[in-house]
């Protein structure tokens, strides 16, 4: 077997894959010249493409509808973006480009959705799942944006005294709210279920007290897999759990017309990911079809809600490698040009895997090494991939004039929102410059700079060491 890079990576993964090539010796991402990058800008930084974003909706949208055509399935399909998981206006103002309905999970959110609706981004029409526990003023935001003409927002009530609160403060406007089913966890979960939903066995119950507020109606049972949907007993369990209720609530409730399936579909973690959405997505309209065809009811609307799937796969964030340290005979250190922790958090906190790739050296003999960002902290690193629990890099002289850089990619997901972009780090490193990728109406590439990498001033702003200044 032979030993540079390039030979490991084609020897274990088909190369090229979807979104990677080599195009003189450097990665490329989704066709993007990741040298001409780094050239431009310097590193670290972290960018969207978000021509990816569009390209995702499309293919979930046009697989559930292949399915609804091949089943003869009457109900309709509704792709909802979280924005929990990529708060940028970028961001969201992209999805928005394909008729995307969103979804809430906070007061705060609300003000994004009036944000948009002032920039003319999205109208009164927009569907909006309203999801997450209901402080009193996320419910007097929910009535506030009824009140200005939403027409189509869904609250979901996630328990039992929800409803009194609602009703204090929605006045007698007819508000469309669901019910959020709670799930049994996996296994290996800490708690075995979710603090999030009603018990199964207390929905039909709480039904029957819902059906008496003549100013609700009842439109969508919404249940959540944290897990995601996966080809596994456990979610298929909850999937058919969530089902039968759907069913036994709709022999009840006339108006009661969607099942949101909550859960998203995965994003590639490595370069050896297989996921056949096809079948996947093909056997949740045949369970619903069948299910609902045995007990002669109406077929449910499915609403989605994916954000991971929907950003995660548009971001990636490059590094340089400053120094390598080799502390014994087996482990070698390679030390990059921010932290680990402040920007991947997801790699610290719960062990989540990205796709690691070097921009170049490919031509390198490769060798196991371990990352670690620059803080003083110990869990500042990164030292397994999902497939082979280690990671290979290529090695490389310090005499070579070229340093080494490395990318992990499929992180537009979560990353931002969980570090506090722009906030208080870490050992005070900052957030790295924000690149925003997208193409011109002939295809060409359009790169610019979002933001530059946090200043000092920046968080000593935030940490009140300027009005300090002034109070001198």
């Amino acid at each position: 077997m032979k030993n540079t890079y390039f030979d490991l990576i084609e020897q274990s993964f088909y190369f090229p894959q979807e979104g990677f090539d080599l195009r003189d010796g450097f990665l490329t991402f989704q066709g993007v010249s990741l040298k001409y990058l780094i050239e431009k800008y310097g590193t670290p930084f972290r960018f969207i493409y978000l021509p990816k974003i569009g390209e995702q909706i499309r293919k979930s949208r046009n697989l559930f509808n292949k399915a609804i055509k091949y089943y003869n399935y009457k109900g309709n399909y509704e792709y909802c973006y979280c924005t929990k998981c990529n708060h940028f206006y970028h961001v969201i103002n992209e999805a928005l480009k394909h008729n995307v309905n969103l979804e809430t999970s906070s007061s705060f959110d609300i003000d994004l959705i009036l944000k948009l609706y002032q920039a003319k981004k999205v109208d009164k029409h927009l569907t909006v799942v309203h999801n997450g526990y209901k402080t009193d003023e996320y419910l007097r935001k929910i009535v506030m944006l009824r009140d200005l003409g939403f027409h189509n927002t869904i609250t979901i009530l996630d328990s039992t005294e929800e409803l009194d609160r609602l009703e204090r403060v929605m006045g007698r406007k007819k508000l469309k709210v669901g019910i959020r089913m709670a799930i049994n966890e996996e296994s290996q979960s800490a708690y075995y279920t979710s603090r999030l939903g009603i018990r199964p066995n207390e929905i039909l119950h709480f039904y029957k007290r819902l059906k008496t507020k003549k100013n609700l109606e009842l439109k969508m049972l919404h249940f959540f897999v944290d897990s995601g949907i996966k080809d596994s007993l456990y979610y298929w369990g909850e999937f058919q759990k969530a089902l039968k209720v759907y069913i036994d609530l709709k022999k009840q409730c006339d108006t009661l017309d969607s099942l949101d399936l909550g859960g998203g579909l995965p994003i590639r973690n490595h370069l050896g990911f297989e996921y056949d959405y096809d079948y996947i997505i093909g056997e949740i309209i045949k369970n619903i079809k069948e299910a609902c065809a045995r007990d002669k009811v109406d077929d449910p609307n499915i609403f989605t809600e994916f954000g991971k799937y929907t950003v995660g796969e548009s971001g990636a964030i490059i590094f340089q490698v400053l120094e390598q340290k080799q502390q014994n005979d087996t482990e070698c250190w390679y030390i990059i040009n921010n932290s680990l922790m402040n920007t991947i958090p997801d790699a610290w906190s719960i062990h989540e895997k990205f796709i690691l790739l070097p921009i170049n050296k490919w031509k390198n003999e490769y060798k196991r090494v371990n990352i670690g960002g620059i803080s003083c902290d110990h869990s500042d690193y990164y030292n397994s991939e999902d497939l082979n629990q280690e990671v290979m890099l290529p090695s490389y002289s310090e005499k070579e004039k070229e340093p080494l850089y490395i990318g992990f990619f499929h992180t537009g997901a979560y990353q931002d929102s969980i570090s506090g972009y722009g906030g208080i780090k870490h050992c005070l490193i900052p957030s790295p410059k924000y690149i925003v990728i997208d193409r011109d109406d002939t295809g060409n590439i359009v790169d610019y700079l979002y933001r530059e990498e946090q200043s000092a001033e920046d968080m000593f702003n935030i940490l009140g060491y300027n009005e300090a200044d002034k109070r001198k």
